[in-house]
């Protein structure tokens, strides 16, 4: 049993919380990983890769991400969202025109600062571990790119106004950072209120099943598997020969006379089955493909 699922993770669970619950419903040789943590406070999609699955994860090419978020404004959250500790800071109106100016100053290339409560390491610890004892460390900028940034809808009539927002963005964006640095800017102040990812790379929250979908009945799990090249559809596919097949599977080369503009490619058997993933190598009168990656047949 080899592949993914596209598990709608519910709210309150950790990623490992969703990995630990079904290593309950599969045999223990079994692999599993997931593509891309949510915090506990999201929901939304997320990618869990099975046995020869997880050997595919450092291939996956596309790795942008949608959110759905809502934003609170005049507030900030030492956890830049809701399940932190609130501190109601500014009612200051905020003119509905200048929130598109503001949120124009967002997209594209920028650099984020990671929050205090993450997961990313500083020497030798996690972030949100020292977040917890009090301390607040320099953290480095890193390279973001939002390639969309759209308001969905907009609630001013509340008290405390909150904004609903449509993000495309790269992998290592934090939303909720986004969410407090757009406050910043338009000088209220800031908090995620609720964040659902919509899509990971070609796994969308349409095609998501719940996690008790798979818990309740076990016999689901084979239904809802989506095949092992899934996320590889935009890597292109070469059939190997009979006569082939026995290089490809002890990780050798073959060639072929035509010209491959891409790093690298899929190989499958006659059968159709996935054999390796292969580096392209351009010679003046062939391309030769080197496994990089070669599954086992039949398991």
């Amino acid at each position: 049993m080899d592949g993914f699922l596209n598990i709608n993770k519910s709210q309150g669970m950790t990623s490992f919380d969703v990995i630990r619950k079904l290593k309950r419903s599969l045999p223990r040789k079994y692999k599993l990983g997931h593509l891309g943590t949510l915090d506990p406070m999201a929901e939304g999609v997320l990618p869990v890769a099975i046995g020869q699955g997880t050997r595919i994860i450092a291939f996956v090419e596309d790795e942008t991400k949608e959110y759905l978020a809502t934003m609170t404004l005049g507030a900030l959250s030492d956890t830049q969202d809701a399940w932190g500790e609130i501190t109601y800071s500014s009612k200051r109106k905020v003119e509905p025109g200048q929130v598109e100016k503001v949120l124009a100053l967002f997209r594209g290339k920028s650099r984020q600062i990671p929050p205090m409560y993450s997961a990313v390491h500083h020497e030798g610890k996690r972030l949100y571990e020292l977040a917890r004892q009090g301390l607040e460390v320099e953290r480095k900028a890193r390279e973001i790119e939002i390639f969309e940034l759209e308001l969905l809808d907009s609630y001013w009539e509340r008290e405390f106004p909150q904004l609903c927002l449509r993000v495309s963005c790269s992998r290592g964006t934090y939303i909720r950072t986004l969410c407090h640095d757009i406050g910043q800017e338009l000088g209220t102040g800031a908090y995620l209120s609720s964040l659902c990812r919509s899509r990971s790379a070609c796994f969308k929250i349409e095609g998501a099943i719940s996690l008790d979908y798979i818990l309740e009945k076990p016999e689901n799990l084979s239904q809802a598997l989506l095949p092992m090249d899934y996320p590889l559809k935009n890597m292109p596919l070469i059939s190997v020969r009979t006569e082939e097949m026995s290089a490809i599977i002890n990780g050798n080369q073959i060639s072929r006379t035509a010209k491959m503009l891409f790093p690298r490619v899929r190989l499958y058997s006659p059968e159709g089955q996935l054999l390796a993933i292969a580096k392209t190598k351009n010679y003046s009168d062939k391309t030769v493909f080197e496994p990089c990656r070669v599954f086992k047949i039949g398991e």
